[in-house]
């Protein structure tokens, strides 16, 4: 394999050390094993070796751009405990637009799409819309555009719209609504309780993050605990989003332990049930990892 491309900056510091091993397996269904930490780059089978031995024995791996998209497509090829996703993050199709034109924006998506019928893609993602960091009324617009095309893929392809949502809720829900998608996966939920109703009442996935762990984010634990727990699922969006205690350190798989156990206080659930209930719940999503 080639070295996987770093688009995007990671936290620093040192690794957390590992946390109580789960003893139903869960798989991390969100994860950016391509973003490396400066010297501190995690190679594929040492991701893969550090987050097994801690009963996280599936990693889905998600691309933001042409580039990290393809590689995921090679890592799931190479990797049987590894499946890809493949997209443009909602912050890169205005900056296509603004740096290579419609064009660039045109071809990066017909890429995408033509990465989308691979066997080991199981998802198109992450898609979305991001009013955090995209402002601009004509960025806005493109970033729309994007998300629609991608849900139109996953629509053709038959595979799920992995949804990048960022003080974005109500539009988002828009445009699902809009582009008729059934099969949808709120990545790192950030919503509320609203929101999860809607979630549960198109059948839509949440998958929790470290953030669910963070004391400042009760709305989460509370959408969480009404959710059913057949759309339940659990990632880490590393390097990203390390769960309490380690909250600003380089995240991994291997600590989905410890977001999964607040998960389980938070639903009032027995972890082990938990844990089999989001294994499968992923599995129904993505399809065997075999």
């Amino acid at each position: 394999m080639t070295e996987a491309p770093r688009s995007k900056s990671a936290a620093k510091g040192e690794r957390p050390p590992a946390p109580e091993p789960l003893r139903v397996p869960v798989a991390d269904s969100h994860c950016h094993v391509d973003i490396g930490y400066d010297d501190q780059w995690l190679e594929v089978e040492t991701a893969q070796a550090m987050a097994a031995a801690v009963g996280v024995d599936r990693i889905v791996q998600v691309g933001v751009d042409v580039a990290s998209s393809e590689w995921s497509v090679t890592a799931a090829h190479t990797y049987p405990r590894v499946l890809a996703t493949v997209a443009l993050h909602p912050n890169e199709a205005p900056r296509i637009v603004r740096e290579e034109g419609v064009d660039g924006l045109e071809h990066a998506l017909t890429r995408i799409a033509e990465l989308a019928r691979d066997e080991r893609v199981r998802g198109i993602g992450e898609t979305g819309l991001d009013f955090y960091r995209t402002t601009e009324d004509d960025d806005l617009r493109w970033q729309e555009e994007s998300f629609r095309r991608h849900i139109r893929i996953a629509r053709e392809v038959g595979k799920p719209v992995i949804v990048h949502d960022r003080d974005a809720h109500d539009d988002v829900v828009r445009v699902l609504r809009d582009e008729g998608a059934t099969q949808v996966v709120f990545h790192c939920f950030s919503g509320d309780e609203s929101l999860a109703r809607i979630a549960a009442e198109q059948g839509w996935y949440c998958s929790f993050a470290g953030t669910v762990t963070f004391k400042n984010n009760p709305h989460l634990r509370a959408a969480l605990a009404l959710l059913p727990v057949d759309l339940v699922l659990v990632e880490t969006d590393a390097p990203f989003l390390a769960p309490m205690p380690h909250r600003g350190r380089p995240n991994a798989s291997y600590l989905i332990p410890l977001t999964m156990r607040t998960m389980a206080e938070t639903r009032g659930a027995d972890l082990d049930a938990l844990c089999a209930a989001v294994s499968a719940n992923t599995e129904r999503v993505f399809g065997s990892f075999a």
